[in-house]
């Protein structure tokens, strides 16, 4: 197999949640063995146990630099703060950290809801913005939202999960766009591994032949300053990797005189006709269509006022 030089990350600072187990912790043994300081964050167990400083360990016992961070995501800033005070800087964000609370939707409770939501999509805000400022003012960042097959394609018994996994490409796509002239790329990978939240939908044969190491290449590359991707849907296991697009359909333009529902039913299947399907690139191009039959264009949304250099 044919191989271009070795992407390395010297003098890159890595945070990886989640890093203290399965995925997380191919994350930070990956970066680390090709040169990043890595912040290993990660909650310590009831035990009282920390699973990042046992990755940390393992990364200086190779040679390399890591600390552990066991702050919740929920207080993104102090893991930022501890990246600061060891490191100097931050350049790469991995948001992996995750639970689950799986019930069948009608049996769900607030809290398990809530608490799915406060860790995937909540806690990838709250180190995202954390870090934001940070990479603004270097001019360069590398972002990676960890999803889900769940959050494309649903899962019974997991609404909250799904519906996080699916917000956070929400929140990939509106940071490709703030981050693309401040050198900030930002992806979304969904693995398919051997992790804890794994091990209850996945045999144990398959689990242990679909090793971690299959996925943090994948997000390696995402996370190389000479990655040019951003806004990409990647999903990545068992040694298979693949892009997600989204795509709309032609459609059908019923004109601004009015229709029924009978209309909408005649030509459903037209609507629904994803033959000649297409992906908007541009919020201009999703709002296209919809400018065909009004007299002027629509109001681009404003944008958003800065305050000073941030």
């Amino acid at each position: 197999m044919f191989r271009q030089t070795t992407l390395r990350f010297d003098d890159r600072v890595a945070i990886i949640t989640g890093g203290g187990g399965a995925l997380g912790r191919a994350y930070a043994l990956l970066l680390a063995a090709r040169g990043a300081k890595v912040v290993v964050n990660d909650v310590s167990r009831g035990d009282g146990q920390s699973p990042a400083a046992k990755v940390v360990d393992e990364i200086r016992i190779a040679g390399e630099q890591a600390i552990a961070s066991a702050h919740s995501v929920e207080n993104g800033e102090n893991i930022i703060a501890d990246a600061i005070n060891a490191f100097g800087r931050v350049d790469i964000i991995i948001n992996n950290a995750g639970i689950l609370r799986d019930r069948s939707f009608h049996k769900m409770s607030v809290e398990e809801w809530m608490d799915v939501h406060r860790v995937h999509l909540f806690g990838s805000f709250s180190v995202t913005r954390a870090a934001w400022p940070h990479l603004r003012d270097q001019q360069y960042g590398r972002v990676i939202m960890i999803s889900s097959g769940a959050g494309l394609w649903g899962n019974f018994g997991q609404a909250n999960y799904s519906s996080a996994k699916l917000g956070l490409h929400g929140l990939t796509l509106a940071l490709m766009h703030e981050g693309e002239k401040v050198g900030i790329k930002v992806n979304t990978v969904s693995p398919s591994a051997a992790s804890a939240l794994a091990g209850g939908t996945v045999s144990p044969r398959n689990l242990a032949v679909m090793s971690p190491d299959l996925v943090s290449p994948v997000v390696a590359y995402l996370c190389h300053e000479s990655c040019p991707v951003s806004g990409a849907f990647v999903e990545a296991g068992a040694g298979h990797v693949d892009c997600i697009r989204f795509q709309r359909s032609p459609g059908v333009n019923f004109g601004i005189d009015g229709f029924a529902p009978e209309d909408v039913a005649a030509r459903w299947s037209q609507i629904g006709d994803m033959t000649n399907g297409y992906t908007p690139a541009s919020f201009a191009e999703v709002m296209a269509p919809f400018e065909k039959n009004l007299p002027e264009p629509l109001m681009m949304p404003p944008k958003v006022k800065s305050e000073g250099n941030k």
